[in-house]
């Protein structure tokens, strides 16, 4: 998968759950505006590449034993 792609779907499961973390951090009393919300999208977008790499070398290890 292009690592473009990736990030499109990992953008498209941030979205499905932004609307609970809006509510949460709401009622925490901190704003969110798309203006404040980049830098945790890039660092999701970092956390899930690394875990999509984490797996994906795990599914090798696992192919390899058979």
């Amino acid at each position: 998968m292009q690592n473009n792609e990736k990030t499109m779907e990992f953008m498209q499961i941030a979205m499905k759950y932004l609307p609970e973390a809006q509510q949460k951090l709401q009622e925490a009393g901190i704003e969110l505006t798309m203006d404040n919300l980049q830098p945790f999208f890039t660092l999701f977008t970092e956390v899930m590449n690394e875990a999509y790499e984490l797996g994906k070398a795990d599914a090798a290890v696992e192919l390899n034993k058979k």
